[in-house]
């Protein structure tokens, strides 16, 4: 059988954003599609699809979120270093 390769965010179209909220609460790695970002706005509208996901969880949880204080790009991790790697 052939192995799975497991795709990066980044390599599907997405970039992951941590968020942190106004009650000290915070998520990581919340994903935003790639088409929307850049241009004039930069990240600006990162944070417009990630409210609506929040309140598309809200809904379903049936508990508001609190209002979105920072948000962030998640940092991208390189390839773990190994004993053989050096």
């Amino acid at each position: 059988m052939a192995k799975r390769l497991k795709l990066k965010p980044q390599e599907r179209g997405f970039v992951l954003f941590d968020v942190a909220y106004e009650d000290g609460s915070r998520a990581s790695n919340r994903r935003v599609p790639i088409e929307i970002l850049g241009g004039l706005d930069g990240d600006k509208p990162a944070r417009r699809v990630i409210e609506e996901q929040d309140e598309a969880i809200a809904q379903k949880s049936g508990r508001p979120r609190s209002p979105i204080q920072d948000l962030t790009r998640s940092v991208i991790k390189g390839p773990k270093l190994t004993s053989g790697d050096r």
